[in-house]
């Protein structure tokens, strides 16, 4: 762990910034890429460490994985080509490759074994083996496959109909991965709508797939082919950016080609809700995934109720809204985000406790937090609980604070955003 003390005396940000690809996006590229017979090329690919997992994973399954800067091609003959790894699968911090993986193993013709790192070894696994298995899969691991290591034996599946208990991108991702080399066809139920990135790449990919109503409709047996894949910027990442204009004073920053894909958007329809200085001017590029360039200026901040279907659109950007919320005028309330507590850490517990270190006005929910604002912030020794999104978190507050904000393992945010301290000094003037 490497310790970062950060002293800004509450900068004004200005300037231009192209956010890092989406990791959503990045991870899936390989995946159908190497699923896919030919070749695919990948541009605007994120380098952060839970992406450069996934290529690992492949690579140690023979497929064919160049990288040149932020371009990635990979060159595979389908899913039947795949060798036998003779070396343990490790997803590192990687819950999308972890989960995913189980999906694509699962109707695969090889054995393997695929663990990841201690927040890993944590995180609960049975939500994606369990319908799993409902399909026939072999799969064996701790207290009967809840968490890793995992051993996966490739074998021929069934199609299930499969109504979801929560909302679950990864969960219905790892499904509809296991449905393509399934006998029958896969349908899944979402009460709430969560991200369709798999979705929109199945098409891409030359998949025939059908999303009515929160139902998807998918036939076993398809082959994908080969193609391009432009990763647009990742809106999660966007988000401490987006926030850090709002509350950082006589600040104007500009973040271009940033994906909205309509699942992912919650944040920005938060962010008017509370009145921000912000203007979304789409971009008209053809591509799977729609991109927006987003301008954000320092804004008069109003609290809000984050609740319901919303939740579902910006998950991960809950820690960053937390924050946003302490500058707002009155009362924002955050609800129905249990799924917060099996992030990389417990995100409702740590968000609060490390918000309170910084003077914040915030209480813990069973589901979710209350945060009172506006409220001047002083500096603190933060832990980020090896969690990048609590760590950047910090790293946006101390933005705004009165002395010095620490961080107790910087290196975190690697994950997702190699380039944040970067980019932070580019726009900070």
């Amino acid at each position: 762990m490497s310790e970062k003390v950060l002293q800004y005396n509450k900068p004004s940000l200005h300037g231009q910034l192209t956010i890092p690809g989406d990791k959503s996006v990045s991870h899936r590229s390989v995946m159908f890429g190497a699923i896919a017979t030919g070749k695919t090329t990948v541009e605007g690919f994120l380098l952060g460490d839970d992406c450069l997992s996934t290529i690992d994973c492949f690579r140690k399954l023979g497929v064919k994985i160049e990288v040149s800067g932020t371009d990635v091609t990979i060159e595979s003959a389908g899913i039947e080509a795949w060798q036998e790894p003779s070396e343990v699968l490790y997803t590192g911090n990687s819950g999308t490759t972890t989960r995913l993986m189980l999906g694509i193993l699962a109707g695969s013709t090889v054995h393997s074994v695929m663990t990841g790192d201690a927040s890993i070894g944590k995180r609960p696994m049975r939500r994606v083996i369990d319908p799993l298995r409902q399909m026939g899969a072999h799969i064996t691991g701790r207290a009967d496959g809840q968490y890793t290591p995992l051993a996966i034996q490739g074998t021929t599946l069934q199609a299930i109909d499969y109504q979801m208990p929560v909302a679950s991108a990864q969960v219905k991702s790892a499904i509809l991965l296991a449905g393509l080399r399934a006998q029958g066809t896969t349908v899944v139920r979402e009460t709430e709508v969560s991200r369709d990135h798999t979705e929109r790449m199945l098409r891409q990919f030359g998949a025939k797939i059908t999303v009515t109503d929160g139902v998807v409709t998918f036939e076993g047996g398809q082959t994908l082919s080969g193609t391009h894949v432009s990763v647009p910027g990742d809106i999660s990442s966007a988000a401490f950016f987006l926030v850090a204009g709002a509350i950082c004073r006589d600040s104007k920053i500009v973040l271009e080609n940033v994906g909205v894909n309509p699942t992912r958007d919650g944040i920005i329809e938060v962010l008017r809700n509370m009145g921000a200085a912000m203007t979304v001017v789409a971009n008209e590029d053809g591509q799977s995934e729609p991109t927006a360039t987003i301008t954000m200026e320092t804004s008069t901040l109003k609290g809000t109720v984050i609740e319901g279907g919303m939740i579902p659109r910006l998950i991960d950007e809950i820690p960053i809204l937390a924050l946003l919320a302490t500058q707002a005028h009155g009362k924002t309330v955050i609800r129905d985000a249990e799924e917060l507590k099996v992030k990389e850490t417990d995100r409702i517990t740590a968000v609060v406790d490390e918000l309170k270190k910084l003077g914040a006005h915030i209480e813990a929910t069973e589901d979710g937090m209350i945060i009172e604002g506006p409220t001047a912030l002083h500096g603190a020794s933060l832990k980020t609980y090896g969690d990048h999104r609590i760590g950047m978190m910090g790293a946006v507050a101390a933005l705004i604070t009165d002395g010095a904000v620490t961080l107790d393992d910087a290196e975190c945010i690697a994950v997702s955003y190699p380039s944040f301290f970067e980019h932070i000094e580019a726009v900070k003037k």
